[in-house]
C-alpha cells in the first residue's frame, strides 16, 4: 500500500509539473484570497515562479528580476475547481457525434475511462476557463449501468495534455436514476453494487487476467472482465468511489457500505437531504459534493431539500464542496457560492461565510479530488493557477480579467466572446434583403 501511495504521489507530481512556458510573475496591490477558508487579505501580493506559487498574502517581498503586475486593488484568487463535470467530453450536447458523456449502448460500464476522450480544445473548456475555472473533475455519466466509469482530473489550459490525473475516481448512481437503470428499484441497484464490489474483491491480489467465470465460482457474475478489474482499485481503497445519492435513506445505505467494504474511499454526490443525516456523514468522515441551489421537492428523493443543506452540513463538521447545477455548465459555481453567502443574512437559514463559500469551489473540491494543497489554493508549492477578477468573484456581475494556469497566462477568448464582439456594434444601415419589408 505504501508503494502505491508513493507511486500515486509521484504520478500526480509529474502531472502537475510546470509547463515549459510557465511565467514568473509578482502581483502586487491585490485583495488576495488564499482559498483556504479565510477572508480576503487587503494589500496583499502573490509570487509565482516556475509555474508554482512561492508565496501569497501580506508582507511578500518583491524578488529581483521578476516582472511586477499591479492589480490595482482587485481581487486575486486561486483558480476555481469544478466538480462534478463532463467538461471536455462534449462540444454540442444535442449532436451525438460530438457528445461522449453517456455510453448507454456500450458493453462496458465501470471500465469506461473518461481521460481517453477529453478534447482540450472543446468550446466548453474555453468558455469555462474564461469564467475562472482552471481545473475540473470530469466524467462520463451512468446510462446503461449504474456505473458511470472512471473520471479524470483535467486542467483547462487548452494544451494537448489536459489530463492531470486519469482514473481518479469511479462514479456510481444509487439515486432514483440508478434504481431505474438497475431494473426499476433501488433494491436492485444495491444488489448490483454489492455484487460488483464482491467480484472485484475476488480479483484483488490475483496475478494475470482470469476469465470472467473464474471470478466467483458457483455464482453468476454481474460484470464483464474489464469492468470487474476496473473496480479492484475501488475495493482496495486506491481509487475514490463517488456515489450519487440524494435522500437521507439512500445516504445511510451508502455509509453502511463501509462496514462490508472497509477500504472504500467514499464521496457522496448530491446529498440533497444530507442535512438530515449530517452527524452520521461527519462521523463517517465522508466528504460531500452538493448542489447549493436545490430547494424544491421536485422528486421524491428531494422532499427535504433546502438551500440551507450545505450550511447545515458544514456546521455539523461535514467537508462539503459545491457542485455545478449542470455537469456541462459549471461556470455558475461562483454564483451558487455567492448565494450561500447571502443566505447567512436570511433569518433561520444556514449559509457559508465568504471564505468558506470560496473554499467550497476551490481548495475543498481540489482536496476531495486528491490534490490537497496542490490546487485550488495560493499556498507555497501549489500550481500557479491564479485569477485576477474585475470585482468580487462571488458577485454575479464579476468576471476574470486575467487567468493563469500553471503560471501561463491564458486567452479568455471563445466562440461566445467572438460572437459578442461581432454583434456588439453591428452596422444595421445595410441590412440583407430579407429584412426589407
Amino acid at each position: 500500500m505504501r508503494r502505491f501511495v508513493a507511486l500515486a504521489a509521484s504520478a500526480v507530481a509529474v502531472a502537475l509539473a510546470a509547463p515549459a512556458l510557465a511565467q514568473d510573475v509578482f502581483i502586487t496591490n491585490a485583495r488576495v484570497v488564499i482559498g483556504d477558508g479565510g477572508e480576503p487579505i487587503e494589500g496583499g501580493s502573490v509570487l509565482v515562479r516556475g509555474g508554482r506559487v512561492v508565496a501569497a498574502g501580506s508582507g511578500v517581498a518583491a524578488p529581483a528580476g521578476v516582472p511586477s503586475m499591479d492589480a490595482g486593488g482587485r481581487w486575486v484568487t486561486p483558480g476555481l475547481f469544478a466538480t462534478l463535470t463532463s467538461l471536455g467530453l462534449a462540444d454540442v450536447d444535442a449532436v451525438g457525434e460530438s457528445n461522449d458523456v453517456r455510453a448507454g449502448g456500450a458493453p462496458f460500464s465501470a471500465s469506461l475511462d473518461a481521460s481517453l476522450a477529453i478534447n482540450p480544445t472543446s468550446q466548453n473548456i474555453l468558455v469555462h476557463r474564461a469564467a475562472g475555472i482552471t481545473r475540473a473533475a470530469t466524467t462520463t455519466l451512468p446510462s446503461g449501468s449504474i456505473f458511470g466509469g472512471q473520471g479524470a482530473i483535467i486542467d483547462l489550459d487548452g494544451d494537448a495534455n489536459a489530463v492531470t490525473l486519469p482514473r481518479a475516481f469511479q462514479l456510481v448512481d444509487l439515486s432514483e436514476g440508478g434504481g431505474r437503470i438497475a431494473g426499476g428499484s433501488r433494491v436492485a441497484a444495491q444488489v448490483l453494487l454489492r455484487g460488483a464490489l464482491r467480484e472485484a474483491q475476488a480479483l484483488s491480489g490475483r496475478s494475470g487476467i482470469p476469465a470472467t467465470t473464474e471470478i466467483i465460482k458457483g455464482d453468476k457474475v454481474m460484470l464483464g472482465r474489464f469492468d470487474a478489474e476496473a473496480l479492484v482499485p475501488v475495493v482496495t481503497g486506491r481509487q475514490k468511489l463517488y456515489v450519487m445519492a440524494e435522500r437521507a435513506a439512500d445516504i445511510r445505505s451508502v455509509l453502511a457500505l463501509k462496514a462490508e467494504f472497509p477500504r472504500l474511499d467514499l464521496v457522496l454526490v448530491g446529498a440533497s437531504e444530507g442535512w438530515l443525516v449530517a452527524a452520521e456523514i461527519a462521523a463517517a468522515k465522508v466528504p460531500v459534493i452538493a448542489n447549493g441551489l436545490d430547494d424544491l421537492p421536485e422528486t421524491f428523493q428531494k422532499l427535504a431539500s433546502t438551500q440551507s443543506n450545505i450550511g447545515r452540513m458544514k456546521a455539523a463538521g461535514v467537508t462539503v464542496a459545491i457542485n455545478a447545477e449542470a455537469a456541462q455548465n459549471p461556470r455558475r459555481l461562483s454564483q451558487t457560492a455567492g448565494n450561500l453567502v447571502a443566505l447567512t443574512k436570511v433569518p433561520g437559514a444556514a449559509g457559508l461565510s465568504w471564505g468558506e463559500a470560496f473554499a467550497a469551489i476551490s481548495s475543498v473540491p481540489a482536496s476531495i479530488s486528491g490534490l490537497a494543497g496542490r490546487a485550488g489554493v495560493l499556498a507555497p508549492g501549489a500550481v500557479g493557477d491564479v485569477v485576477i477578477w474585475g470585482g468580487d468573484p462571488l458577485e454575479v456581475g464579476s468576471a476574470p480579467a486575467k487567468v493563469f494556469i500553471s503560471g501561463v497566462e491564458q486567452s479568455l477568448e471563445s466562440h461566445q466572446s467572438g460572437l459578442r464582439q461581432r454583434y456588439r456594434d453591428l452596422d444595421e444601415s445595410a441590412r440583407p434583403k430579407a429584412f426589407d419589408w
